[in-house]
């Protein structure tokens, strides 16, 4: 078992509590100072089917989700006959003592014994598990009560009892599993999955409408706006389909509001005629593509990156486009707040693009710095009559390709919006020379999103053998990855693109050129981004390594692909 960290793997099924169990935990280890990386392997059913819930806790920075287990928390027996072989070498299993252990190092618990009712297993669980890894007690005390405090004092101290009883008998057993080291990291940091933080990006950037259809894993964008953006006015609608929530933005984003619309894959497909629309009118509007694997229904609790093609062409005509892929729950937050800005300030639509994994990873987060972000652009709200208003050109012909946008409703100049080619003022045309001029216009605003377009995050690795090209939230595993090759003697180095669209070959062509071997990792089965660095560049890169189960990369699997 590692010596300072461990990987906490909770199994059982939908409905049995692993969830609580496993936020909870993963809550007070970063109020403790830990680093933790949270990965959430669920199945498409409401109730039962094998979930588990992965929680990698460090005392060091780490980036990725590891594979062999230090401890097995297994709720019911399944989850001890299918993980029993991924064991760590001294890894532990704990579990009831009512299960069979099946040959493991195992740690039975009398968890009937602790638990005056079935309902407070969980903080059973969660004393065992905070006192076998040492967990800071007071920390763990102070959540519970934070939990369950809106239901009573008499509820919280019966929680409390069944935490202390649960730690005191884990205590006589704690030499079953070594304590983790002293934690390294600050106190006071959020823990904040992908959707999360693209939420409060949102927040930060102004945000004030949301329309949205359900969809895993996307949902939670929308219900954390429900949540956190009531207080700031934020109004959110579930449409009664997919058609009606791209629509319903634009809607918005004519009368002013700055507006996000969450989906994934199935969903946006239905979206398309939307967004072609959106290119047509020049609507800001910001699209949070949260990606799984396809086609149709496919695998929908699960995570993939097939859907760069998707998002790069979407919508039938030609138009521009901004695609932003986060790596870490950082980027979450600064790549949502800055596809506002890029939306509102060049008229066309831009996408978030993440992936499950992503989206239900918590980790350990610093306070964002509001003060420090940039000002995000705004639609011209400022009122007006008379006869220069009259002669106002809502799509007027300009070198940059962006015109001016004024609201309806502040001003008393008429503002058009049409799906159809139109004139500078905005009413319909067919002529021939108009058409071109306008196309022409709307594509030109393509040249002004290359001009800001963000550049790669590479490694210090000057030249080197191996240069190893990601995108999105395959950063971290493909950094830890290249950790690992270098301490084998490998020559190795990484570049991560955030921005998949549109690309500037001068950020980044020199450093594939001069790479001795390139490898694309990427979660899909054709190597898109691969297929468009060569569109874009004409460089090949010397292979692909791709996978398409659903599952997570991780540094183990890349390492031994790539060795």
């Amino acid at each position: 078992m590692s010596h300072t960290g461990r990987n906490i793997v909770i199994g059982g099924e939908a409905g049995q509590g692993l969830v609580t169990i496993g936020q909870m935990l993963t809550k007070a280890l970063i109020r403790s100072g830990y680093e933790v990386v949270v990965s959430q392997d669920y199945m498409s059913r409401v109730r039962g089917g094998h979930n588990t819930y992965s929680i990698r806790v460090h005392d060091a920075p780490i980036a990725a989700p590891a594979e062999a287990m230090d401890v097995l928390v297994a709720l019911n027996q399944e989850t001890v006959s299918l993980h029993k072989h991924e064991l760590a070498d001294g890894g532990i299993v704990i579990l009831d003592a009512g299960l069979d252990p099946e040959g493991t190092k195992a740690v039975p618990v009398p968890f009937k014994d602790l638990s005056p009712r079935p309902i407070f297993e969980n903080v059973a669980a969660l004393g065992v598990l905070g006192s076998l890894l040492g967990v800071d007690r007071p920390t763990m005390e102070g959540l519970v009560r934070e939990t369950f405090g809106k239901k009573g004092d008499e509820v919280v101290g019966q929680n409390m009892k069944v935490l202390d009883d649960a730690w005191k008998w884990a205590e006589a057993h704690r030499a079953s599993c070594a304590a983790l080291p002293a934690p390294k990291g600050p106190k006071g940091r959020m823990m904040l999955h992908g959707n999360e933080a693209i939420a409060l990006g949102a927040l930060a950037a102004g945000v004030k409408f949301c329309s949205f259809y359900p969809m895993t894993p996307a949902t939670s964008v929308a219900q954390e706006l429900i949540t956190k953006g009531r207080k700031l006015g934020v109004v959110v609608e579930q449409a009664e389909d997919e058609i009606a929530a791209i629509n319903m933005a634009l809607g918005a984003t004519y009368a002013g509001a700055k507006a996000l619309v969450p989906t994934s894959g199935g969903g946006f497909a239905l979206m398309t005629e939307g967004v072609s629309l959106a290119g047509v009118m020049e609507a800001p509007v910001v699209i949070v593509l949260a990606q799984r694997p396809g086609p149709a229904t496919g695998l929908p609790t699960r995570t993939e990156q097939a859907d760069l093609n998707l998002a790069l062409y979407a919508g039938h005509g030609e138009f521009p486009r901004a695609i932003l892929a986060p790596a870490t729950i950082e980027d979450c937050f600064h790549l949502t707040h800055a596809a506002f800005d890029l939306t509102e300030r060049f008229q066309t639509p831009v996408f978030v693009l993440t992936d499950q994994y992503l989206s239900d990873s918590y980790r350990a987060v610093v306070p964002f710095d509001l003060d420090a972000l940039p000002p995000v652009a705004e639609p011209d709200f400022s009122p007006g009559g008379g006869p220069k208003f009259k002669r106002y050109k809502r799509y007027e012909l300009t070198e940059s390709g962006v015109s001016p946008r004024k609201v309806p409703g502040f001003t008393e100049t008429l503002v058009l919006a049409d799906c159809h080619e139109h004139t500078e003022q905005g009413n319909i045309t067919e002529d021939a020379d108009l058409r071109n001029a306008m196309n022409d216009k709307r594509l030109r605003k393509g040249e002004g999103l290359r001009a800001l377009c963000i550049p790669p995050r590479v490694s210090d690795d000057a030249n080197p053998d191996l240069l190893l090209v990601c995108w999105g939230s395959s950063e971290g595993p493909v950094a830890e990855a290249a950790e690992l090759l270098r301490d084998r003697g490998r020559s190795v180095g990484v570049m991560s693109f955030t921005q998949v669209w549109p690309l500037d070959p001068a950020q980044f062509l020199p450093a594939l050129q001069a790479a001795k071997e390139v490898v694309c990792v990427e979660g899909n089965a054709t190597g898109q981004f691969a297929r468009l660095l060569r569109q874009e560049t004409g460089f090949e890169v010397s292979r692909t390594l791709l996978r398409y189960d659903g599952r997570i990369f991780t540094p183990k699997w890349l390492a031994e692909r790539l060795e």
